[in-house]
């Protein structure tokens, strides 16, 4: 028998059947491609064509699926003048990487000084 939690929330993901709203966003971010074209959309709007490029030749198919997700989610639109760029959640969102990235760059020099 289902719990609650499942019951009220049929939306359930990867890795978990709560569907919570923390649970969804790490199923959507750990989708592959989907942190690079956050990360190369950082510092503005890229074509789709500029977008795969910059996730080194990316399948089209796979690049335009991460984008519809992450235009369904919210967290980027589709620009009127084209390419696409990261949405003012979007933008919230990626700055909350931030503390992370810099800890990543501290975490790999430590890492290469003891190799």
């Amino acid at each position: 028998m289902a719990n609650a939690r499942t019951r009220n929330n049929p939306r359930a993901v990867r890795g978990s059947r709560s569907g919570r709203p923390i649970m969804v966003l790490l199923d959507l971010l750990g989708r592959r491609w989907t942190l690079r074209i956050f990360w190369e959309l950082r510092d503005g709007a890229l074509t789709s064509r500029a977008l795969r490029e910059a996730c080194d030749d990316a399948s089209p198919t796979i690049i335009q699926q991460r984008l519809s997700e992450l235009r369904d989610a919210g967290f980027i639109a589709k620009r009127e003048e084209g390419g696409y760029a990261l949405t003012e959640q979007g933008r919230a969102l990626c700055s909350t990487f931030m503390p992370l990235h810099h800890f990543a760059e501290k975490w790999n020099k430590r890492r290469a000084s003891v190799a």
